[in-house]
């Protein structure tokens, strides 16, 4: 399935005359999260970059393809593949073979190790400069990674310092690998106040209460259980709730989903903790409510919805690790030391009693969001980086 136009110059000439820069992104497509967020932002906002045509090939519809075919940009289907079962690989990548034959993309990028093992070769033998988009910290320990080790891309993205020193270290020590944030869609809502009167109204919470939120996958290191520990210790604290937002996407992220919601019960807290399940409404609810709290467990890579919980104006806690130390300061939030219930319960505490911090941190927000994800400069970085590992010079 796709809206592409056919062309018949080669993809090295196009370049060579100062052409669009044609992209194919490569992701397997069944779950959905940070990553499948910024394939959707890199559709949606492709106006802001002419110089890049953006495609995407995916091996499993869903969430993510019905997003992309909504945004009007082509998608193109490999079938689904599953490392155990080699003949599904070959398939897909003969796939792969007709189509960079047939639309000739100057680069191809792979979002993960996995399409990387996939395709990666394929895309290199179809003489297309093959991209690494690294999005989570990589150990070079798991079978995936290890075999992501034997095919090196021309470069690799990181979307964070924290990520790239791990793609270095661990898994292509002589590949470059530059930190890019992500492009993130900062669009002005002069709409927000009525968002923000219709989720309370919705979910049934008055103006004088503190309304906490946080907006994760069910994922252990996402911290859902370590916030529930923190806001049980504020029992005794009136005027606050809790809002969940996200669902479970397969079994493991159920059999936590119980967890969290078993423990909320446990710590007697469950009548001020509200799961709100899958939803796609992420900003106005955070026009509704005043904390955004996750406190991860394990090191956030880097964190799009710390990005867009701060350009809505909401003072952000969460622990010190990973990606969140290079996008929050004290002027728009509190780190907190990892796996201290009593630390992050005092900050939560701060925050529900002083709506005046929660103010003088929120007006911060915005303009650190911006400083590290506008949109329009991190797609043209995003060009910029695409067009050098091309050979073409800046014009």
């Amino acid at each position: 399935m796709t809206g592409a136009e056919l062309t018949d110059k080669p993809a090295d000439a196009m370049h060579r005359e100062g052409s669009v820069l044609r992209v194919l992104h490569l992701h397997s497509g069944n779950l959905y999260g940070g990553v499948e967020t910024l394939m959707v932002t890199l559709a949606r906002l492709r106006h802001l970059c002419p110089g890049m045509e953006p495609h995407f090939s995916l091996c499993y519809e869903g969430r993510l393809s019905r997003e992309l075919l909504a945004e009007g940009v082509p998608v193109h289907w490999l079938g689904g593949v599953r490392i155990s079962r080699p003949w599904t690989g070959w398939q897909a990548r003969r796939r792969l073979r007709e189509l960079l034959h047939r639309e000739h993309f100057a680069v191809v990028v792979c979002h993960m190790p996995w399409p990387l093992v996939i395709f990666g070769k394929t895309a290199r033998r179809a003489g297309c400069k093959v991209i690494f988009w690294a999005h989570s910290a990589h150990s070079g320990q798991n079978r995936l990674e290890r075999m992501a080790r034997k095919t090196a891309p021309d470069l690799a993205i990181a979307n964070s310092g924290f990520v790239a020193e791990s793609v270095v270290a661990n898994l292509y020590p002589n590949v470059q690998a530059p930190v890019m944030h992500y492009p993130v869609a900062l669009a002005d809502a002069p709409e927000a106040a009525q968002w923000r009167v219709a989720a309370r109204q919705e979910l049934g919470v008055d103006d004088q209460t503190a309304v906490i939120i946080q907006v994760s996958r069910y994922e252990a290191w996402k911290g859902h259980l370590l916030h529930l520990r923190a806001l049980a210790q504020l029992r005794g604290v009136p005027g606050w709730v809790c809002w969940m937002a996200g669902g479970p996407q397969n079994a493991a992220d159920q059999q936590h989903f119980d967890e969290v919601q078993q423990t909320a019960n446990k710590l007697g807290i469950a009548d001020r903790v509200r799961f709100l399940g899958q939803r796609s409404d992420v900003a106005k609810l955070l026009a509704g409510a005043d904390i955004f709290c996750q406190p991860n467990q394990g090191p956030e890579p880097f964190g799009i919805v710390f990005i867009e919980a701060l350009w809505a104006g909401r003072p952000v806690v969460t622990t010190a690790m990973g990606g969140a130390l290079e996008i929050l300061n004290d002027s728009c939030g509190f780190l907190v030391e990892p796996d201290d219930p009593a630390s992050l319960a005092a900050s939560l505490r701060r925050l529900m009693e002083s709506p005046e911090l929660r103010r003088r941190l929120g007006q911060a927000g915005p303009a650190r969001a911006r400083q590290l994800c506008d949109p329009a400069s991190q797609m043209g970085v995003l060009h910029e980086l695409l067009r050098t590992t091309l050979g073409v010079k800046k014009r």
